[in-house]
Formats: structure tokens, C-alpha cells, sequence
């Protein structure tokens, strides 16, 4: 490369460096086009929310609602006390009864060849079949069962004991 194509090149760059350096002092700012958007009044934000389906209360809207739901509370919680001296102590264990479902979860497991006692424990675990997979672990590692892991499909459900969960797997 000779000494006048230097030359000529570094011109180049100045004259690019002088025009990208115009553009960007005298040029549109985006600063003043962000300026001109204007700041929705209240009454516009209003309007835009209840279109959009919210509603809008004041303070003290809102504090006499959350009032009237404490009173409201309170006195169905009076209503239950007064039923429950009328009727007895029968009708409060029934109730208790009645209330106390239990949900019980069942699941298909897959054991796949490859698989180790930690994967089955998490899958499991992940199915809300048994609290901890770590635990299922430990337990099969105090058996001495995790050489017996045998692929196969099986169907295990919540309610079940980790004892019975591990005898179905590994048999």
C-alpha cells in the first residue's frame, strides 16, 4: 500500500467520522419526539380501565367494602356458633367429617432400562405420589433393592406406603 492510498483512506474516514458527528448534533432527537407524548389526564385513565373491565373505587370505597366483608364475616361466624350450641357437638363432628377430603393421586410409572432408584423417586415425587424423592432413595439403598429395578410400566397412587410403592417396582 502506498503513502497516497493511506492518504486518501484516513481523508475517508474523516469525512465519515464528520458527517456521522453532524447527524447525530443537528438530526431529529429521539428525546424530543419521546417529549411530545403527552401524560393521559385522570379522568382519560378512568375511562381506559373501566373500558378494559376494572373497576375503580376510592379509598374510602374501598375500606367501606373491605368493612362491610369483615361484618359480614363476622356474622355468619355467629350464625355457625349459634347453630352449633342449638344442635350439639354431634353436628360440629359431622361437619369436621364432611370437610376432611383427601385427595389421592394415581399414576402409570414407566421404569425404562437405564433408569435408577433417584429417577424413579423424582418421577414419582413429581407425580404428588410421595413427598420426597431423596427418601424413596434411601429406603430402596436400606433394602439393598436398587440392583432389582425392573423396566416395566406400573400404577401407583398416593395413598399408598412407600414400602408398597417399592415392593410393586422392585419385585
Amino acid at each position: 500500500m502506498t503513502h497516497k492510498s493511506m492518504r486518501s483512506f484516513a481523508g475517508g474516514i474523516i469525512v465519515a467520522a464528520s458527517m456521522c458527528g453532524a447527524v447525530y448534533y443537528f438530526g431529529p432527537s429521539e428525546a424530543d419526539s419521546a417529549k411530545a407524548v403527552e401524560k393521559p389526564s385522570i379522568d382519560e385513565m378512568k375511562s381506559t380501565l373501566i373500558s378494559e373491565g376494572y373497576v375503580i373505587h376510592s379509598k374510602e370505597e374501598w375500606q367501606k367494602q373491605e368493612a362491610a366483608i369483615e361484618a359480614a364475616k363476622d356474622s355468619a361466624k355467629e350464625k355457625t356458633e349459634e347453630q352449633t350450641k342449638e344442635n350439639g357437638e354431634e353436628k360440629t363432628e359431622e361437619k369436621s367429617e364432611e370437610v376432611k377430603e383427601k385427595i389421592i393421586y394415581r399414576t402409570m410409572i414407566s421404569v425404562t432400562p437405564g433408569m435408577t432408584s433417584i429417577d424413579v423417586g423424582k418421577a414419582l415425587e413429581r407425580a404428588n405420589i410421595i413427598d420426597s424423592g431423596m427418601e424413596f432413595f434411601k429406603e430402596v439403598e436400606k433394602q439393598g433393592l436398587s440392583k432389582n429395578l425392573r423396566p416395566g410400566t406400573y400404577e401407583v397412587e398416593s395413598e399408598m406406603t412407600m414400602k408398597e410403592i417399592i415392593s410393586i417396582i422392585f419385585k
